[in-house]
């Protein structure tokens, strides 16, 4: 429940979260806010009702506005640097990184919640340098809101620091991958339930062979109204759609798959729903120019493997690097659960099936994980031996024979590039090595679940 209920309110959350202009405007209009109360509490002790506290700074109008203007000057500054300091980090993230990984930045928090301190302080201060006018008392001069303003300034240096810091940190290749690994291992968290059973009473309606039979048969198809990548299928709401039309509701596609104007977005049985079902279903997905990683688990390994093919070209020659990306490839890959399958069913509160999606499979997935740094990696033993090494891992994670064949297929194939590539006899004796205990974990694992198999004795 955890995993859907954070699927269905992510790609929101996503969306606030990937810009630089949200996390500002809501410091801002805290500023705004803040200067509001105590302006009023300065108005009041201007009227006499209340005396301020001691440690509240007090001098003339000229004084105070002086205090602001260089106070403002000098935060308008600082805020021209940091985003000077951002477009540099930015800039550098999609040369070294990939034009991919700019989302990854710009969504940081820190990055964000440091910009908006800077324009809260600068929008206060000028607020403040606004109310310092005449008075029937003499010059209205608001000393609790200077004092705050002061106080904000030294908050803002220390924000400074921590930014710069947090930068630094920010832009170095382990944090990187290491961040994009733990997004896509909550994605994988998320994702990686079992289908919802059928009822053990009542009638629950045709199984899904016969739905998908009678879907491929029977079924209309519903055209995309837009090019673009499928970034979000909201279940919930597609569940309730089919529900109130008494239909069932085919995705051919999953998040990630580049849609053609046009091309079907979904199948519809019976047929005669799908003009109703059409209507509605503009609310249950998301069409976009770029891939998501809320529910595209692919788009995560993807982006690992692009900073790995990255670091093996010529121009980088940073072998390093991809044994960091093979190595949190793998731990993603280990967190894959044994119900995870690429085919989901969704039902209704009755039961009945109403909703029959798809996701990445496994074997997609191992061969998305491998594949292309395989074939940057003809020459290079050290990454190939890490390879071969992070295959054993996942086996051990693994019991299913069938990925046991994937995993022990990309191996072959390693051990052959190997052959074809490396010249050297003992760097090809290290890869043998790590090839043959890959298998021989294989056959191990293989008979030792043949010994714990219980036995059926004839009767």
């Amino acid at each position: 429940m955890r995993g859907r209920a954070f699927l269905e309110t992510d790609w929101r959350r996503e969306r606030l979260r990937t810009n630089l202009w949200l996390v500002p405007t809501v410091e801002a209009l805290i500023a705004v806010l803040l200067f509001a109360v105590t302006t009023a509490l300065d108005r009041a002790a201007y009227d006499g009702r209340f005396r301020l506290a001691t440690w509240v700074l007090a001098g003339t109008a000229d004084g105070a506005r002086q205090i602001l203007t260089t106070v403002a000057a000098a935060i308008i500054t600082v805020v021209g640097l940091v985003f000077s300091i951002t477009i540099v980090a930015l800039t550098l993230a999609s040369t070294q990184f990939g034009p991919r990984m700019l989302r990854t930045f710009i969504r940081d928090r820190g990055t964000q919640l440091a910009l908006g301190a800077f324009v809260a302080t600068f929008c206060y201060t000028v607020l403040v340098l606004v109310v310092i006018s005449p008075g029937p008392h003499g010059d209205f001069v608001p000393h609790l809101s200077i004092t705050v303003a002061l106080g904000l300034t030294g908050v803002d240096l220390a924000v400074l620091i921590y930014f710069i810091n947090h930068i630094a940190t920010m832009i170095q290749l382990p944090q990187v991958i290491a961040g994009i690994a733990t997004d896509l291992a909550r994605a994988i968290e998320a994702q990686g339930g079992e289908d919802q059973p059928a009822p053990a009473l009542g009638d629950s309606g045709p199984d899904r062979e016969k739905l998908l039979a009678l879907v491929a048969a029977r079924g209309a198809a519903i055209p995309t109204t837009a090019s673009g990548y499928l970034q979000y299928i909201s279940h919930e709401r597609l569940v309730r759609i089919a529900t109130e039309t008494d239909a069932v509701i085919h995705l051919p596609y999953r998040p990630g798959h580049f849609l053609v104007q046009g091309q079907p977005l979904a199948v519809v049985w019976p047929a005669e729903r799908a003009e109703r079902v059409a209507r509605q279903l503009r609310r249950g997905q998301i069409t976009g120019p770029y891939r998501t990683l809320t529910q595209d688990i692919s788009f995560g390994v993807d982006q690992l493997v692009e900073i790995a093919i990255r670091a093996l070209s010529p121009a980088v020659n940073d072998t390093f690097t991809a044994l960091t990306c093979i190595d949190w490839l793998g731990d993603c890959l280990c967190r894959i659960n044994h119900g995870w399958h690429p085919q989901r069913v969704y039902r209704d509160r009755g039961g009945r099936i109403r909703l029959i999606a798809y996701q990445a499979d496994y074997d997609r997935l191992v061969q998305r994980s491998f594949e292309k740094i395989r074939q940057s990696a003809g020459g290079m033993p050290a990454v190939m031996i890490r390879q071969l090494e992070i295959l054993g891992k996942v086996m051990e994670q693994t019991a299913q024979p069938g990925r046991r064949a994937v995993l022990l297929e990309q191996g072959a194939m390693i051990w052959r590039l190997c052959e074809a590539t490396v010249p050297e006899p003992a760097d090809r004796e290290d890869v043998l090595r790590r090839y043959e205990a890959l298998r021989e974990a294989d056959m191990t694992d293989s008979r030792t679940a043949a010994v714990l198999r219980p036995r059926v004795r004839p009767r």
